[in-house]
Parts: structure tokens; sequence; C-alpha cells
């Protein structure tokens, strides 16, 4: 059958199965149990003692059927109910989805299994024609349960379903923007959109004075930086109640004020002193660190990850300071497997500040709440400047040792209200403020600007989370449902975050521009040479809502540009299998979005670059060597990566941001990446926030807030310069000038000689594209710069995808 396309979005509703007893799915089972019990004698002794075993451990054996329902998209896996115990012939879920779609299918198919603690054992599927759904109306109907060869099950098995789709063209906001000061942001999500906010933004960690030249804003205003580090240590400083911290990693070790020319008093003391201080002057201190299982004396007290976990608990040990190092504890409702999975393989990665704070009235009977959310831990390798320099500031800012928002208003009561649930599940001991105590100091969540001002914020929390790791959600997907949870087989998630990034994506209009530390996803797009994309089950959107975003542009005759930075390697060491892999994720992911663009251009009969739509870069820089430099005491081992480095003097400059900006108007900033892990919700833990400024939107004219200035800031910091045509991202001009400078900077950082420094740090990401879409390599860069690592990576046969996705 014919695949079809579905883009927008598809209501599903499972009602219940009938006539699933012995001779249909359960007697698969049976057979599938006997057949392991009439094996030869040594087998069986064998099978026996494993299954009590793992009886004895975890269960199994116990004979309790548990019946839940999948829905899949062809292969793609995009709804899943609750198990069911009772009426086991007869399962009754009403349960309603609301699923996004930009997938190829022939068939929207429903799944049932009965669940156990190794896995799952299937009882049949049904198919409903995707052409069923394309008018729109509404498709009630009971369906025939197939077996494995599409027969119907001797038990006449049938299940009653609903559905209901919307093509992206129907949605009110598409292509649109947003519309006006009244749009109410995201739908079906758990936090609402506040009014009334204050917002700031936050390129790096720290800005030197006079480093950003005047960027004019509307109503004659100019754009001002701000620093992150220098804020939060202010905040914590002058916290009088409490200060809640939760971060992938806390290092007791760093300083937060670095910059010799803007000292502040107290500003040498370090992040783990000046939180013992404030917890002795009785601030309720509370951290959330993530617990790295790896960090065990058998291997080494950092941990594979170098978190310092065990060195935050052992600094604050018998002191005021309430610290917790969190595992990522699983959901119920999973397989042992899958159980064992999320606690070893997945981490709590979000990374907030919360603390009360002085009213800007000067009100000292008054606190409000103020809130940081963002890419950037508090811990060693994240502090850095506009400058990105590699030798220089070694023995100064970096000696021994982003993109982020902060904000106050009904918003920052959001980011409260998620510490809160993830300390009382994962926390012990409730030793959190109680803010009944504080009414009459604390103000309560209200808004902290006036409707005219043309400052004010509309703020939107989301988040990546499970009932796993956040106290307090609803226990059962119809409760689930009504306050924007996902209903999964006995657990409730919160994806909220990809949930934005679709919506946002959808309503652009002119261009797109992402920071993100990866970039891989929507699998089921993928091209199955030499793999089985069903089996990777990287199945967010983003990648796909962007190209077919690109895609409808061109069909539509108008100009639309997607702009990625992303790093020249993820995390670890670029050689690596794992790194690899996850390169290998990455090209594949390339290879869809442009194969997509490029049949799109031939379809309107377009001879165009396809780089003009979607173009990646990364980030580096390159010093010439200055007489007096600091030199390291202990010089590399010859021959190594970083040897060569230094030898080169270049390096480039790791992308940790996980940012969107869309139309100069809206931005999405927090802690998750575009990767399975960050947007699944039942992997790690994330949060982000959504927010644009009503009266500054792209309607009749172009927006020109404060997320125009900070765009236009970061690229001024990474391409050394501004130029008119950076006004109009979407324009031919600007994408063909951006693409210029970056393949010129590439050049000079990957030459062999160097005769003065990189004049800015945008480089354009060493790839190729063919014809057809496929990514190939760039003439003469197999390898990153003074590496052995593959720029296309390589596919890892032994390392699991859930691990690299």
């Amino acid at each position: 059958m014919a695949q079809i396309s579905l883009y927008g979005t598809l209501h599903a509703t499972i009602y219940e199965a009938d006539k699933l007893h012995s001779g249909g799915g359960g007697g698969h089972f049976f057979r599938k149990v006997y057949v392991l019990f009439t094996s030869p004698c040594s087998e069986i002794s064998l099978f026996h003692k494993l299954m009590a075993n793992v009886e004895k451990t975890i269960g199994v054996g116990k004979g309790v059927p548990k019946i839940y329902a999948t829905i899949d998209l062809e292969r793609a896996r995009v709804g899943r109910t609750r198990t069911i115990e009772k009426e086991i012939s007869n399962p009754r879920w009403y349960e309603s989805f609301h699923i996004y779609c930009a997938h190829t299918a022939s068939n929207v198919v429903f799944t049932v299994k009965d669940d156990n603690p190794i896995g799952a054992t299937l009882i049949g599927r049904a198919y409903v024609p995707v052409e069923d759904l394309l008018t729109g109306e509404e498709v009630d109907r009971w369906v025939e349960i197939l077996d494995e060869d599409k027969n119907p099950l001797e038990s006449g098995a049938k299940i009653h379903v609903k559905l209901q789709y919307f093509d992206v063209t129907r949605d009110r906001n598409w292509d649109r923007g947003i519309i006006s000061r009244k749009f109410p942001g995201v739908p079906y999500t758990f936090y609402p959109q506040r009014q009334g906010c204050k917002v700031s933004l936050y390129q790096d960690a720290h800005i030197p004075d006079g480093f950003v030249p005047k960027i004019p804003l509307a109503g004659g205003k100019y754009y001002e930086p701000h620093r992150c580090w220098e804020d939060i240590f202010d905040a914590i400083t002058h916290a009088k109640h409490f200060i809640y911290i939760t971060g992938w990693s806390v290092y007791t070790e760093i300083t937060l004020v670095r910059d010799s020319r803007r000292p502040k008093p107290g500003g040498d003391i370090s992040l783990g002193d000046l939180l013992k201080k404030k917890a002795s002057e009785g601030v309720r201190v509370n951290i959330l660190v993530w617990h790295d299982r790896t960090s065990v004396g058998l291997l080494k007290k950092d941990g594979l990850m170098a978190t310092h976990d065990e060195e935050t608990e052992n600094f604050f040990k018998d002191t005021a300071v309430n610290r917790v190092l969190c595992p990522r504890n699983p959901d119920d409702g999973r397989s042992f497997v899958q159980d064992l999975q999320i606690s070893t393989m997945f981490t709590h990665h979000q990374k907030i500040v919360v603390v009360d704070a002085a009213m800007p009235s000067g009100d000292t009977q008054k606190r409000r709440i103020v809130s940081f959310v963002g890419g950037i831990d508090l811990c060693d390798g994240r502090y850095d400047t506009p400058f990105h320099s590699l030798f220089r500031t070694l023995d100064t800012a970096h000696h021994d040792d982003f993109h982020q928002p902060n904000f106050t208003g009904p918003i920052a009561w959001d980011v409260l209200f998620n510490f809160e649930q993830r300390r009382r599940r994962q926390g012990g001991k409730d030793v959190l403020v109680q803010l009944r105590e504080l009414e009459d100091i604390i103000i309560p969540p209200s808004p902290v600007t006036f409707p005219d001002d043309h400052e004010t914020w509309n703020v939107q929390l989301f988040r990546s989370i499970d009932g796993g790791a956040a106290f307090g959600f609803p226990e059962t997907p119809e409760d689930a449902a009504r306050v924007g949870l996902v209903g999964g087989k006995d657990n409730i998630i919160d994806r909220s975050i990809q949930d934005a990034y679709i919506n946002a994506i959808r309503r652009a209009k002119n261009y797109i521009y992402i920071e993100n530390q990866y970039f891989l996803g929507s699998s089921f797009g993928w091209s199955p040479n030499d793999i089985k994309p069903e089996d990777i089950n990287a199945l967010h959107l983003i990648p796909k809502e962007l190209s077919l975003k690109i895609v409808s542009k061109i069909e539509a005759g108008e100009r639309f540009t997607v702009y990625v930075v992303i790093p020249m390697w993820p995390e670890g060491i670029p050689e690596s299998a794992s790194v690899q892999a996850i390169l290998d994720w990455q090209k594949r992911t390339m290879d869809m979005m442009y194969g997509d663009i490029i049949q799109a251009l031939r379809a309107k009969g377009i001879e165009e670059d396809p780089l003009n739509y979607l173009t990646f870069f990364c980030l580096g820089n390159r010093e010439v060597k200055k007489s007096g430099e600091y030199e390291p005491s202990e010089n590399p081992e010859p021959d190594t990566d970083y040897a060569k480095a230094q030898e080169a003097r270049r390096f480039m400059i790791y992308v940790h941001a996980k940012m969107m900006i869309v139309d100069d108007e809206y931005i999405i900033i927090g802690s998750a990446n575009i990767n399975q892990r960050s947007m699944d919700g039942a992997r790690d833990s994330e949060i982000a926030m959504g927010a644009y400024q009503p009266y500054h939107l792209s309607v009749r004219q172009p927006a020109r807030g404060q997320v125009h200035g900070f765009r236009v800031a970061l690229w001024y910091e990474h391409l050394g310069m501004l130029d008119d045509t950076f006004l109009t991202p979407e324009s031919d001009e600007c994408v063909r000038k951006v693409n210029q400078i970056a393949d010129k900077y590439w050049d000079l950082y990957s030459s062999e000689s160097l005769d003065r420094d990189l004049p800015g740090h945008l480089l354009r990401y060493p790839i190729g594209v063919s014809s057809d879409g496929t990514v190939t390599e760039l003439p003469g860069f197999e390898f990153f710069p003074d590496t052995k690592a593959r720029v296309l990576g390589a596919k890892s046969d032994y390392l699991p995808p859930i691990l690299t996705t």
C-alpha cells in the first residue's frame, strides 16, 4: 500500500478490545512457553533455574496478564495505553491521544500486547488505512485484530478506536507567527503561559564591558547584554529565605565572579563556600544533583561523566546545606530491562536556580521569587566569554578550571513548583520552605509588569520528565490528559519541550536559528541503508518538522532559512565508538532533511544549493602565540589530539547551548538537547522556557525587541562583525553572506599556517551535500583537524541505540 504523508495532528481514542481470550493472543503466548519447556533436558534445567531466579527477583511467572495497546504510524510508536489486569478478554481503556504527525505511513497500527517484567508478548494488530483519514472526518469503528501473518485471530478479536486527522494547514497559527498579544501559548501542556513577566537573556556566562556594539531596538532603545554568573552570584548572596539549585553537576570549587575589571565584594569566594555561608545564616539551601551511578570506588569518585557528585556530597557533609544525589529512577509500568536502562543510562539534566529576592521598588518588607533556567551547569568547564580564548586566560578567568535566562513574575513560581515536585519525589525528608509561613513576606504569583509596559514578557515553562522524577503527577491517563501530560504503560510523562519546538516551528514565517549540543532524531524518516530505522527509536519530530517547514515554503514560492549551530563533535573523545555513533546518527538526520529539500526543489524545477535553505555550522577559535603568554607547567603527551591542537593553536568552541529563535519574536531556551534522550520525556529530565514580548511581534513589521537584540548580539559574537543583511535572516542575501563568511573562517581555521587570530568563530560544518541530498565528506576533511575522528561518524555494531540517541 502506498505511503501517504501525514503532516498535522491526529486525535486518537482507544476505547476497548473484545474477545482477547485463549485461541487468540493468549494461545500464542502459551505456545511459546511450551516450546521452551520441550527443549533438551539440560536446557530445561537451565531454563527452570533462570526462571526461578528471575521470578524470585522481579516477580515474573505469576501469570497475571497485563493487557495494553499501542498506536504506531507504520513503525513509529506515537501512543501507548495503561495496562489492564482485569477483564483481560474485554479490556476497556477509554484513553485519548493528541499526536503530532510528521510521518509517512499507509496505516495507523493498533497493537495489543501482554506485558511482563522482561518485555511484552504480541497478541495482535489492527490496521486503519491512512487514506480513510485524509478527509478530516471522524473515523469511529471496530477493527479486526490480526496475527503476525495478518490473519484474523481465532477468537474473532476486535478493537474499538476513534480517529480524526487535522492537516497542519488547518491550524489557525500555521505559518503566521504569533498572531497577536492574546496568543495563548502552547496547548496541551502542564504549565499555562504566564503574563506580566520580566526576562533577562544571557549569551555567555560572562560578557565584558563594552563588548557588544550598539544594536538598535524598537522605541529608540539599544540592546543591553546581561552577565549570567554575576547575576547568579548576586541572587545567591542576597537571598534571605531559600536557595534551590538543581543540576547535572554542581561543582563546589568554582567561582562565579572572575572579571578583574568588575570586582564584587566577596566575589572571590567559591560556590561551595558561598552556599555554606548562606546556610549558616539561616537561609534554607537545597541542592538536587544527578547521581552518576558510576561514581563509586570501583571506578573513580568523579564517575565516568566527571560530575563531581560524590565530591559535592562530601563537601557539604555535616553542614546546614541540604543536598540530595538523585539517580534517574524509572517510573512504574516498565519492564525490568527498561528499568535498568533508565537508571543506568539516563540523567537528571535540569539546570535551575530559584531564590527569594528583594523587590525592585525597594520595599524591605516584601520579597519576590527569581528563577534561572538554562543550559549551563554551575560546574567546571562552563565559564566562558564571547572571546572564547583558548590559551590566554588559562591562569586568570579559566584557572583550574551558553545561554540562559532568568525571570521574575508568575513564571518564576512554576520553576519553584518544578523544584518542589522533584524534591518531594526523590529528596527524602521534607526540608522545603513552607511558603504559606512566609505569605506576609513573599508576594504571591502575580504580574511584575503593567499590561501596557512595552518591555513585558509572556513566558511558558516546559519539561521532559515523568512520574519517576516528579511528585504529584495524576495517577490516571484521563486526569493526566486534562493537565497536558501523556499517559503511557502505567507511567505519566511530560514531554512539553518537544511540543513547544513543534508548535514554534509550525508557526514560523521567515527563519529559524538554532544552537544545540546535539542534533539527531526523526529516525522514522531515515534511509534503511544498513540499519532498520524502526529499531533506532529516536522518534522525536524536530528535524523532520524543520525539513517539512522548508519544503512547505519551497512549494509556496517563499523564502525560508534554518541556521543550525552545533559542536564539531559531542562531548567525549572524538574517535570513541560512542561519539562516532552519535555523529553517524547526526549524518543520517542531515541526509533525511537535505533529501526532503532537494526533492521539493526538483519538484518546482528550481536549481539551487540546499545550503541556502538549511545550513549547519560549528564554532572554533585559533590564536597566534603572544610573547609572555602563560604556558601550563605540564605538556600533553606527544602525538595526541591535544598536543596537535596546541601546536596548531586551534580548537573547537564547545556548543553547550539548547536554544531556538523564531522570526526574532519567540525564543525557546533551556537544558534540552535535540536528541531522543532530552525530548522523550521518560529518559533525561529537562526544563525549558518559551517566551516572547507581546509588544514586539513580527506582525506588520520585523520584530525589534529583546529577542532580536539577543540574536544579533550572538551573531556579532560568532561572526566578529555586523552587517545590514543580518536584519533579515531569511533573505537570500543574508544566508549567502553568512555561509560565505563561515566558509572563509573554516579555511583559516583548518589551514596549515596561522598569521593572525581568527577574526570570528562561526565555521561551516565540514560536510558537503550531493545532488540527491546525501551528506558527504568535505574534500580533504575525512577527519576533524588534529584528530583521527571521522566527521561523518561510524555505525556502532555493539552500542545500543538507546545509549547514543
